[in-house]
C-alpha cells in the first residue's frame, strides 16, 4: 500500500506553522529524563527529519506499543520553541494511522542551518545587483532572505572569507509582543521560550518568613490544576510574593505566563509533577473574568482506607470515608515549646477498615468543630482528606500538614455512594482500626516492664525509646503539680511560657505583657509501679487531666482559694482528687531518654498518652500473647 506523508512538514514546523495536522513517520524512540520519564522522538516527512519531545501524558502510547518505531502518526497539537539555537518540537497530542510500516523515502538529516530561517550568506555574486550565476539546470537564483532558499539554491562559488562588519551588527530586532499559546500543564517543560497555562488555584498556602546565609526572607506557594488534569506548584519569593500574594484566590482561573520551571523540591512539594513554576515580578497572571467549568475544582486520588495500612510512613495521598467519631480538641506542647490543638477524627469506608485522622492547628477549630456537632446531633458526615500524610506513630494514621485541604459533606460521587453504604449496611457492619491494635500492640507499641526500663539501658541511645506500660500511680507529688502559664497567643499558637505574679498581676517576660488572669497547665511528677519495679514519670497537661480526671486550674483552685488561701494538702476536694487517683491501673505510652542536669545524666521517663485499663480489650491483649 503506497502511503504519503505530508510534503515539507518539517520545514514548515520549523517554519512556525503549528496548526497543522501533518502525517510524518517515526524513525526512532529513546526514553531520556531521570525523575520522571520522557520520549525523544525522531520524526520524518520521507525527507527531512526533526527531533520531538512526547508530552508525559503520552507516554502510554508508546509503553502500550501504539506507537513505536516506523509507526505513521498524524500530530494533532504541537509546539515548537528554540533552545540555544535549536528547534525542539513537543508533541502534545497525536493519532496513530499506522502501527508499523518500513521507513518512507530516503529522509535525511536537516542541518542545524535548515532548522531556522537563516540570514543570508554572502558570496562574490552578492556585491552587486546585476550579477547572477547559472546553476546546474540553466537556470538562475539569487540569494533570498527566506529559510525556504535554502533547499532550492546551493552556490557553486563561496569564497573563505569572513563577512564584513555590516552584517555583524543588523541593529535592533523586533520583539514578538504576541499573546503566548496556552498548553497543558503536563506539556511544560524548561525548553519551551515562551508558554502559558490556564487553570484553577485550588490551594494556597501562607506566607513564610525565613532567614539563612543571603538574609531574611519570604516565601509563599498555590497549586494549579488545568482541564486535562494537570497538576503544578508555583512559588514566589519576595517582591513576587507581594505582589501576587492578594491577587490570588482559590477557587478562581487565571491566565499565567512567564515564570521559570525548575525542577520540583518534592521535600516540600508532594504534586505529580517533576516541574514547578517560580514567578517572579516580571511574570505576568491575569484572572479570567469568566467561569471555567472544563477545569475541575480539585483533583482527587482517593485510596481504600486498607490500602493506607501497607502505605508507607510519610506518603502524601487521599482518602474519604463517613466520620463515626470526634474527640474533644486538647492543646499539645511542640517540641519548640509552642503550643498547638489537635483532635482525631475517626472514620470508616466500604474496605471494612477505619482510620484515625489527626487533625492539627486551625483544622480542629473549623471543620474539626463543625464535624463534631453534627456527630452530636446524631449525623455521620462524610469527610475527604486531600494529601493528607500517612504517620506510623500508633499504627496507621492520616495526620493534617499546612497544604492538606479537608471537605466536609462535598458533593462528589464517591462521598454520595458512601452515604448510602453507610445508611444501609455500613452503620452496622464491623470494621478493623489500623490506628490502634486492641488485640496485639502495634509494630513500633513495644509492651514493657518497668524493670525493663533499666535492665535494658531504655534511652541510653541517640534517639528515645517509645514503651508502653501497664502501671498503677503509687505516689503523686503535690508540690508543684502545676505551673502559671501565659494565655497569651504568639502568632497561631500559645505562649504557654511560665509567668510571674506581681502586684495582683501576672508577667510574662517573652511576650513583656500583662495581664490580670492566667492559665494553669499540668506538671505532674508521680510514681507509677507494677509486679517489677517502680519509676519516676512526669505527665504534662492532657496526660495529666486524663490521670487526674480534672484540669488543673481546678485542682490549684480546690487547694488554695476554696480554704481562703491556706493550703489543702491533706482534706477537702484537693484531697480528694489526689486520693482517687492513687491506685488507679493506666496504660501508659512512655517516651525514654537521657538527658543531662547540671553534671549528671539521668533518664527521663515522659508520659505521651494515658488511657486507663480496660479490663476487656486488656484480656484479649493476654490472650493474644498467650496464642
Amino acid at each position: 500500500m503506497s502511503i504519503n506523508l505530508t510534503t515539507n512538514a518539517i520545514p514548515a514546523i520549523n517554519g512556525g506553522d503549528v496548526n497543522s495536522k501533518p502525517l510524518v513517520q517515526v524513525l526512532d524512540i529513546k526514553l531520556i529524563g531521570s525523575t520522571q520519564e520522557r520520549y525523544r522522538l525522531l520524526i520524518s516527512d520521507s525527507v527531512a527529519t526533526q527531533h520531538a519531545m512526547l508530552a508525559t501524558q503520552l507516554n502510554d502510547r508508546i509503553k502500550s506499543g501504539r506507537v513505536r518505531i516506523g509507526s505513521v502518526v498524524q500530530l494533532i497539537d504541537y509546539i515548537r520553541s528554540t533552545v540555544q539555537n535549536r528547534t525542539i518540537v513537543v508533541v502534545l497530542n497525536m493519532e496513530t494511522i499506522i502501527q508499523e510500516c518500513g521507513t518512507i523515502g530516503k529522509p535525511n538529516m536537516l542541518p542545524e542551518s535548515d532548522l531556522l530561517p537563516q540570514k543570508p550568506v554572502p558570496s562574490i555574486t552578492s556585491g552587486h545587483p546585476s550579477l547572477k550565476k547559472k546553476n546546474t539546470v540553466g537556470k538562475t537564483s539569487t540569494f533570498q532572505d527566506s529559510a525556504d532558499s535554502t533547499d532550492s539554491f546551493r552556490p557553486i562559488i563561496q569564497p573563505p572569507y569572513q563577512p564584513p562588519p555590516v552584517y555583524k551588527n543588523h541593529g535592533a530586532i523586533m520583539k514578538n509582543e504576541a499573546a503566548a499559546r496556552i498548553i497543558p500543564i503536563a506539556a511544560l517543560n524548561p525548553y519551551q521560550g515562551r508558554w502559558a497555562i490556564k487553570a484553577r488555584v485550588t490551594a494556597k498556602g501562607d506566607i513564610r518568613r525565613y532567614n539563612n546565609a543571603r538574609g531574611d526572607g519570604k516565601v509563599f506557594s498555590f497549586d494549579l490544576l488545568d482541564s486535562d488534569g494537570g497538576e503544578i506548584r508555583a512559588t514566589c519569593f519576595n517582591s513576587a510574593a507581594d505582589r501576587f500574594y492578594d491577587a490570588i484566590e482559590v477557587g478562581k482561573v487565571y491566565v499565567l505566563s512567564k515564570g521559570n520551571l525548575k525542577p520540583a523540591q518534592k521535600n516540600f512539594n508532594h504534586l505529580q509533577n517533576e516541574w514547578e513554576i517560580f514567578l517572579d515580578t516580571s511574570s505576568s497572571l491575569d484572572q479570567c473574568p469568566d467561569e471555567d467549568l472544563s477545569i475541575p475544582r480539585q483533583k482527587f486520588s482517593f485510596r481504600p482506607i486498607s490500602e493506607i495500612e501497607d502505605a508507607e510512613s510519610n506518603a502524601i495521598l487521599d482518602v474519604i470515608g463517613v466520620v463515626v467519631g470526634v474527640d474533644p480538641s486538647v492543646p499539645i506542647l511542640r517540641k519548640n515549646g509552642m503550643e498547638t490543638q489537635k483532635r482525631t477524627v475517626s472514620m470508616k469506608d466500604e474496605s471494612g477498615r477505619s482510620v484515625e485522622v489527626t487533625l492539627w492547628g486551625d483544622f480542629c477549630n473549623r471543620e474539626g468543630q463543625q464535624l463534631q456537632e453534627l456527630v452530636d446531633a446524631g449525623n455521620f458526615p462524610t469527610l475527604a482528606v486531600k494529601a493528607g500524610k500517612v504517620n506510623d506513630f500508633s499504627g496507621k494514621t492520616i495526620g493534617t500538614i499546612s497544604s492538606t485541604l479537608l471537605f466536609v459533606n462535598p458533593d462528589f460521587p464517591e462521598a454520595k455512594r458512601l452515604s448510602d453504604w453507610y445508611r444501609r449496611v455500613g452503620k452496622d457492619a464491623a470494621s478493623h482500626s489500623i490506628s490502634k491494635e486492641v488485640v496485639l500492640p502495634a509494630k513500633n507499641e513495644i509492651r514493657k516492664t518497668i524493670s525493663q526500663i533499666k535492665d535494658e539501658g531504655l534511652g541510653r541511645s541517640e534517639k528515645p525509646d517509645w514503651i508502653t506500660v501497664k502501671a498503677t500511680v503509687s505516689f503523686v507529688k503535690t508540690d508543684p503539680f502545676c505551673y502559671t502559664a501565659c494565655p497569651l497567643t504568639v502568632g497561631d499558637r500559645r505562649c504557654n511560657r511560665k509567668v510571674t505574679n506581681s502586684s495582683s498581676r501576672w508577667r510574662c517576660d517573652r511576650c513583656d505583657r500583662e495581664f490580670e488572669e492566667c492559665d494553669f497547665r499540668y506538671l505532674l511528677q508521680m510514681q507509677v509501679q507494677d509486679h517489677s519495679g517502680v519509676t519516676w514519670v512526669t505527665a504534662f497537661q492532657e496526660c495529666g487531666e486524663e490521670i487526674m480526671g480534672c484540669r488543673a486550674e481546678e485542682l490549684y483552685r480546690w487547694r488554695y482559694e476554696q480554704r481562703g488561701g491556706e493550703d489543702d494538702d491533706g482534706g477537702g476536694r484537693f484531697g480528694e482528687a489526689i486520693r482517687k487517683c492513687l491506685f488507679s491501673e493506666f496504660v501508659l505510652r512512655l517516651k525514654v531518654k537521657e538527658e543531662v542536669y547540671g553534671d549528671e545524666q539521668r533518664v527521663k521517663i515522659t508520659v505521651a498518652k494515658a488511657e486507663k485499663v480496660n479490663y476487656s480489650s486488656e484480656a484479649k491483649y493476654l490472650l493474644g500473647m498467650i496464642s
